[in-house]
């Protein structure tokens, strides 16, 4: 069975190294705030006891995934051509009412819509992909098909 694993960009992987690093340094702390919780007596009625439980189990989850996502994580380093590939800026057009927008292609693990970050299996991601400057592009959304153009592509 081959194992598929996912691009991400540099920066993207670091950012995942450093929120592990955090989750780490404050699991200490979490835990004592759990047992200084349970020495407060009886934990049926401990709300106290239930919401560090909580935020403890909440700590492990997202530091599985996060590891997880390292481990099938491979760092990609874009060319330097007029080709779309994770980690480049693209400026493109809307042709129908000629908006336009960059965002930067990354991998899924590093999606940040609030800064311009699209993944390569979001409907537009996916569509720039191994596209050049110039080209038209058809974009397949869930509730729509529109062309945009592409303008300008940067590392």
């Amino acid at each position: 069975m081959a194992v598929h694993f996912n691009k991400i960009t540099k920066a993207g992987y670091e950012k995942i190294k450093t929120e592990i690093r955090d989750l780490e340094d404050s699991r200490p702390r979490r835990i004592k705030i759990l047992a200084d919780a349970r020495a407060l007596g009886d934990l049926s009625e401990n709300a106290e006891y239930s919401a560090a439980k909580r935020d403890l189990r909440h700590l492990e989850s997202r530091l599985r995934f996060l590891r997880k996502q390292l481990q099938y994580a491979q760092i990609y380093t874009p060319s330097n051509n007029d080709t779309v590939e994770v980690g480049k800026y693209v400026t493109f057009e809307f042709l129908d009412d000629h908006a336009t927008q960059t965002y930067q292609i990354v991998g899924t693990p590093e999606v940040d819509i609030d800064h311009d970050k699209i993944s390569i299996a979001s409907p537009i991601g996916s569509a720039l992909l191994n596209h050049h400057s110039g080209d038209i592009v058809s974009v397949s959304a869930p509730d729509l098909n529109y062309k945009i153009k592409i303008i300008d592509i940067k590392i």
